[in-house]
């Protein structure tokens, strides 16, 4: 992984806590929208980024975390609220209770996972090919939320034993390759600055080089896409733009976002084509 310089040392810092008289002025990432007071502009809210386990009166209560390499290693979690109750029903989002993630720190190994209820916790199983350090992301939606598109999202470190292969992040590229041949190409060209409303436009082409022109329902949307600050290990959710069967101009598909932090990030996208889920990775730099 690239090594932050001092100016993105200090943005990260100034992030979190600022000194103020004596006192500590802590700037939470997942905070209603504020006011510019010199130019009146309203700067977007960006999501809740699983940097901690505890927001919103919500708790990541670990029960079973992985301990060892494999193809199915267990993983067992509950959610608390504020009062240490279980919480067991949430809103739908994108057709899902719960969406887990795992994302080790060199973003080389991804799993985007829907856990099952099973009494008031919540299971599911990684395949974990190697070693190394990584954090596991719950995200979900309470039953009394302002607003829907906001889901709560909260993150715990785990590392797996064993020699670690790290794989550099690749540097931010305009078009990446799935498995299956498809490629998916980044059409927009403006630079997403942080904490600045961004319309990620990227377009799919099937192996022979044409653009898809409609893509089949992945999560009740025409795809999903979650990133990574490569180097804090935060998270963010994109919407879709384009409603789930409405074809697509030149194959373009785009999301809305919201980025946090200056840094890069990985970029997980999952759409489904011919009958199967495919998805491409791509590095996107914030500014």
């Amino acid at each position: 992984m690239r090594k932050l310089s001092v100016t993105d040392w200090f943005f990260a810092l100034l992030a979190v806590a600022v000194v103020v008289g004596g006192g500590v002025m802590v700037f939470a990432r997942s905070a209603p929208p504020m006011q510019h007071q010199n130019m009146g502009a309203v700067v977007p809210a960006a999501h809740s980024d699983g940097l901690s386990d505890v927001e919103s009166g919500y708790r990541f209560d670990p029960v079973t975390t992985p301990a060892s390499r494999g193809e199915a290693v267990p993983v067992v979690f509950r959610i608390l609220d504020g009062a240490g109750r279980p919480v067991t029903r949430f809103l739908d989002n994108q057709t899902k209770q719960m969406h887990f993630f795992s994302v080790r720190e060199d973003m080389h190994v991804f799993e985007h996972l829907h856990p099952v209820l099973d009494g008031d916790t919540w299971r599911t199983s990684l395949s974990l090919p190697d070693g190394g350090a990584y954090r596991m992301f719950a995200e979900f939606v309470p039953l009394d939320t302002a607003d829907a598109r906001h889901p709560v999202v909260l993150g715990v470190p785990f590392s797996v034993p064993g020699d670690t292969t790290v794989v550099p992040v690749p540097a931010p590229e305009a078009g990446v390759t799935t498995t299956g041949g498809y490629t998916v190409v980044r059409v927009d060209t403006d630079q997403p600055k942080s904490l600045n409303a961004h319309v990620l436009r990227l377009s799919i082409r099937a192996p022979d080089g044409t653009p898809v022109s409609s893509l089949e329902p992945h999560l009740g949307a025409n795809g999903h896409m979650t990133g990574f600050h490569t180097m804090l290990l935060s998270a963010t959710h994109l919407h879709p733009v384009e409603l789930a069967g409405i074809p697509l101009n030149n194959g373009e598909l785009s999301f809305q976002a919201v980025f946090a932090d200056r840094g890069e990030y990985r970029l997980f996208l999952e759409f489904r084509h011919g009958g199967e889920l495919r998805r491409a990775a791509f590095t996107v730099d914030v500014g």
